[in-house]
């Protein structure tokens, strides 16, 4: 209750009262089900009793806000024994939410063929999520990547992100490289990406090498250029300035900037730097296909969460539709949270500790599960029955 305040000058409302309500405003956007069918549950609160709350005191910021303390909450109750020591890579992916036809909103999006919304997900190897974000059809996911990374707001410490070949760029390769943490791309047509050399006047010394070889990089403009980079980089970093307007400015229409030209060159350096890791190693090629599939078994989850409506966004209103993003964070956060909880709790029986001894076993353990979910039927609330839990 700490992260929420009312939109106007004061709330008088008892704590237990407005806790109720949240939840069940929560749950009402989470699931996309509406506050309407909500009402009508066994909990004794009225659909104008919810909607004034949700007019009050849910807003997007505040969603966001609860979203972080129970990523949080996630960290601190995570023990290194089950779950392994705590990771500091995230994987980063968007999910496509269509809308209808009339929300002149939205988007065509030609990859999945229909209208709707872009959410991207930034979510830890142990499926907690660390931020998510609704943008256009049409924007870049880099630079929603790197919003991700650098604006989570959470305890955990980003220090390498896994993207599939949406995710990323030369640009991307080169700002990541500014902002201090590794972008580990798995790329889908890698046999066309080209090696550029370290240094000139050395062609015959990857003989193996050769027909991917390409010419080399332009370190004296990195050095003309260096301050100018960090610059934006730091004006990423501290929210000075958006990505977005940031990395605009590095596209083709401005090919003929210098700082742009640096970037890419930068950017050229580093993805060289990563194709011979990425070949050479077996282990980073496991690494970064198992954080992805931690991505995907998330958008799969929210198929299954956000089932009102049949998953379109009505609404044409982009704050509603942030909010019910960031309601959907919280459910599903939740669901993981509860989930590593009662985990802790099946290893710590001694009838049923045994299971899990090997690190083989261990490794297929994921907090991220749900067919013990009822999704559907009539919502019920009562706030003094819990699970028992050793870990809250």
């Amino acid at each position: 209750m700490k992260s929420v305040t009312s939109v106007a000058d004061r709330g008088v409302m008892p704590e237990d009262v407005l806790a109720e309500r949240l939840l069940l405003g929560i749950y009402a956007y989470g699931t996309y089900t509406g506050i309407r069918s909500v009402a009508g549950g066994d909990h004794g609160h009225s659909e104008e009793d919810i909607r004034y709350v949700r007019r009050r005191y849910l807003t997007p910021e505040t969603a966001h806000r609860i979203a972080i303390e129970i990523a949080n909450a996630t960290f601190r109750v995570r023990r290194a024994s089950v779950w392994g020591e705590g990771s500091t890579a995230v994987a980063s992916d968007s999910t496509h939410f269509r809308s209808w036809d009339q929300n002149i909103f939205t988007e065509w999006h030609s990859r999945y063929g229909g209208r709707g919304v872009l959410i991207y997900w930034s979510v830890e190897k142990g499926s907690v999520v660390i931020h998510s974000q609704r943008i256009d059809c049409s924007a870049s996911e880099v630079h929603a990547m790197v919003e991700g990374a650098v604006r989570h707001g959470t305890e955990m410490k980003v220090e390498a992100n896994y993207v599939d070949t949406h995710g990323q760029s030369e640009i991307g390769f080169g700002i990541t490289k500014l902002l201090g943490f590794d972008l580990l791309p798995r790329i889908k047509r890698i046999n066309k990406c080209k090696l550029y050399r370290p240094a000139a006047g050395e062609p015959g010394m990857w003989p193996g090498l050769g027909p991917a070889m390409t010419r080399p990089i332009r370190w004296e403009l990195i050095a003309q250029q260096y301050d100018q980079m960090v610059k934006y980089a730091t004006a990423i970093r501290t929210g000075t300035a958006s990505t977005e307007a940031i990395l605009r400015r590095f596209m083709k229409a401005n090919a003929a900037h210098p700082t742009y030209q640096a970037m890419i060159e930068l950017g050229r350096a580093q993805k060289t730097i990563f194709l011979c890791r990425y070949l050479r190693s077996r282990e980073l090629q496991r690494e970064i296909e198992e954080g992805l599939n931690v991505i995907e078994s998330w958008n799969r989850a929210n198929s299954v969460i956000y089932y009102g409506k049949t998953g379109e966004l009505s609404s044409n209103r982009a704050d509603a539709q942030e909010l019910s993003v960031q309601c959907l964070r919280i459910v599903q956060a939740s669901l993981v949270y509860v989930n590593t909880l009662m985990i802790q709790d099946l290893i710590d029986d001694p009838d049923t500790g045994d299971i899990l001894v090997t690190a083989a076993d261990k490794r297929g353990v994921t907090p991220l599960f749900w067919e013990h979910v009822l999704p559907y039927g009539e919502v019920k609330l009562n706030m003094t029955n819990r699970l028992t839990l050793s870990g809250r």
